[in-house]
């Protein structure tokens, strides 16, 4: 979801929790109207969503950006698969091209989602999430060009074998740490309708992972009330001498918003932003149950982040702003 610490050189102030003004913000706590969308400087786009709707239920999207174009990995529910859609201005986005579908032969992958993607020597390395009987592993995939993926091996990469980790191991996301020559997982273990925690892996070959002896590296807090019942889904990013994570804090299982935390290390004293949970449901909107899974780029000066929206039944992807580097602390 290490007792050496590494000086932060980011400019962390304390800042109150700040409601945002525009027509896709809600108004301020205390005035008896619903609370406001987003906080901490994060602004909802007022073209939200920005993928969804005749592609039936979107979720769990993963980007890089190459040139002056976004590149988008998202699960594409109805076909059980992760599909490609390609952008230039992370608002507006290609048709989907499936990239890797199910393998009932394997007894793991019946259904595919939940991928991260990086670039590394060359090659496009992917990490999913395979469903079968009620179980999740994640799975390694390594592609040329980002489009035609080649599984590597017919076995998951990682399995769900410790007692927090329950049924199942999914949602991963993965650096490559270079003073190390390691590649670092942080992934989401215990149950299969949204798992409670965030472990940490590291692997010198993207296949064979050795689990953190302190698993899980990031728990929910009790004391917040919107995510005390289990935390999911980040996205970690190297952050000057320092780590930050975007993650799921669920209320209950069918309550998420989304927050952001920051470690020195990657695995020890997360502290969470004070104004978390920087996006919240949309009172009466398309993200009006429940926000997912955040992906954030820092793109030109400002971050732009990715985020699944629920209302009801139908899941689509929406985009959140904060213009400025600094997400002060």
């Amino acid at each position: 979801m290490a007792a050496n610490r590494i000086p932060c050189m980011l400019p962390w102030l304390a800042v109150p929790l700040l409601a945002i003004a525009g027509p896709f913000a809600g108004p301020t706590r205390g005035q008896g109207t619903p609370p406001a969308e987003a906080a901490g400087g994060w602004a909802k786009s007022p073209g939200n969503p920005v993928l969804g709707g005749d592609l039936g239920t979107c979720f769990d999207v993963c980007l890089l950006k190459e040139g002056d174009t976004f590149r988008m990995w998202f699960s594409w529910r109805p076909r059980k698969s992760v599909a490609l859609v390609e952008s230039k201005d992370g608002v507006n986005w290609s048709a989907p091209t499936i990239v890797l579908g199910p393998n009932p032969e394997t007894g793991w992958e019946d259904d595919i989602n939940r991928p991260v993607v990086i670039k590394h020597e060359g090659l496009y390395r992917m990490w999913y999430t395979g469903q079968a009987r009620g179980k999740s592993w994640i799975g390694y995939a390594t592609s040329g060009d980002g489009k035609a993926w080649k599984r590597e091996g017919t076995r998951p990469a990682l399995s769900a074998d410790q007692p927090w980790e329950k049924v199942a191991v999914m949602c991963p996301h993965v650096l490559f740490d270079d003073r190390a020559g390691l590649y670092r997982m942080w992934y989401s273990g215990g149950e299969q309708h949204e798992p409670d925690a965030i472990g940490q892996a590291t692997s010198k070959d993207g296949l064979t992972w050795a689990k953190h002896e302190g698993n899980p590296v990031f728990r929910p807090d009790p004391g917040l009330a919107w995510e005390k019942n289990r935390v999911t889904a980040c996205q970690v990013i190297r952050r000057d001498e320092g780590y930050l994570m975007f993650y799921i804090g669920f209320r209950d299982v069918e309550h998420a918003q989304v927050g952001v935390a920051r470690s020195k290390d990657g695995l020890n004293e997360w502290k969470r932003h004070p104004a978390n949970p920087i996006l919240r449901p949309g009172a009466g909107r398309w993200d009006a149950d429940a926000v997912y899974k955040p992906f954030a780029i820092l793109d030109g000066g400002r971050w732009l982040l990715w985020y699944n929206g629920r209302r009801g039944g139908v899941e689509q992807i929406g985009l959140a702003i904060h213009e400025g580097e600094d997400l002060v602390f």
